[in-house]
């Protein structure tokens, strides 16, 4: 599971929000998808630059995902060293595309178990439960005092 920051946090809260208000969506678009719009939050790179980066390579970002080799020195999985670098697994991402990790599914409302991948409504409210489970879990470290020598790189803690 991704590693909990402030900065995560806030790009996942952006990135529901900018979906919310209408930014262009388009599941099958590689910088207008799930993971594409996660992506341009914490890249800061167009739509178009991450679609682009991903057509030197087939395949979707599951795929891409799959493929990615940090020392291949192409630009989808330079994006992709930008992501991991923030804090998520690969396995975060691959989940994002299809809204499915379990331990987010768990924590949605009971009326909204079964999101659907590609509908803007379903990833909204996917992204704003995994930044309030990040946020729990950071505000139960910040209980339990651990001490900040042994907190990872660019974790804030959030006071409880």
């Amino acid at each position: 599971m991704a590693r909990a920051s402030i900065q995560l946090i806030q790009a996942l809260r952006e990135t529901a929000r900018r979906l919310a208000q209408g930014d262009p969506y388009q599941w099958g678009h590689m910088g207008s998808c799930n993971c594409g719009h996660l992506a341009q939050t914490i890249t800061h790179f167009s739509k178009d630059t991450i679609h682009g980066a991903a057509m030197w390579r087939h395949g979707d970002w599951r795929e891409q995902l799959r493929d990615y080799c940090p020392q291949s020195g192409l630009p989808m999985d330079e994006i992709i060293d930008h992501m991991v670098d923030f804090g998520l697994t690969r396995d975060d991402l691959t989940h994002l595309e299809r809204l499915s990790h379990p331990a987010i599914k768990q924590r949605l409302p009971q009326n909204r178990k079964h999101l659907l991948h590609n509908r803007r409504d379903d990833v909204v409210l996917y992204l704003e439960t995994w930044a309030l489970m990040l946020e729990a879990e950071l505000q139960k470290e910040a209980r339990k005092g651990t001490p900040v020598a042994q907190r990872k790189p660019q974790e804030v803690l959030i006071p409880a």
